[in-house]
């Protein structure tokens, strides 16, 4: 766990827990990504306790879920062990005050301690403060991508 401080406010970062879900759904649904507390909880029981290559935080601001960092550790054949933030979302009325820089920086701490020289995060192109916001933090833009997604039909149906 890591304090900060913001306008004389502590602000905790910890790992995620059960109790977090209905906060993450809201913020879910802020970063474009509708989804019901249920389906959150569903996704963090099958997380925790988490593994060594995953790791997802909440900042914490006089109890109020303020923000939350998701990454994971990537092994490719093609490249070198990477973290991936998978998801980073700081709640309006919260942003720019060094949330997301504290989120981040323990991001980088975290993979450090495993190994991982390099950070990596995808943004959609229409996110341009999310882009001024990493390019600040010291992210390079070094590639744009087109994603690709395949739905895949449930036998249980």
């Amino acid at each position: 766990m890591a304090m900060i401080a913001i306008d004389g406010q502590d602000v905790i970062t910890r790992e995620i827990a059960m109790e977090d879900a209905e906060a993450v759904a809201e913020l879910s649904g802020q970063l474009g990504y509708e989804t019901s507390t249920q389906k959150v909880k569903e996704r963090i029981a099958t997380m925790l306790p988490l593994e060594k290559d995953h790791l997802a935080l909440v900042a914490v601001v006089r109890g109020e879920v303020a923000g939350w960092i998701e990454a994971e550790i990537a092994r490719h054949l093609q490249s070198e062990p990477h973290a991936v933030i998978t998801g980073l979302v700081i709640r309006d009325g919260y942003r720019s005050l060094g949330i997301g820089s504290r989120l981040c920086a323990q991001v980088e701490d975290w993979g450090q301690q495993r190994g991982i020289s390099i950070i990596r995060v995808t943004s959609r192109m229409t996110r341009e403060q999310a882009h001024r916001f990493y390019l600040r933090e010291g992210f390079v833009q070094v590639k744009t991508s087109a994603v690709f997604e395949k739905i895949l039909s449930s036998e249980t149906e």
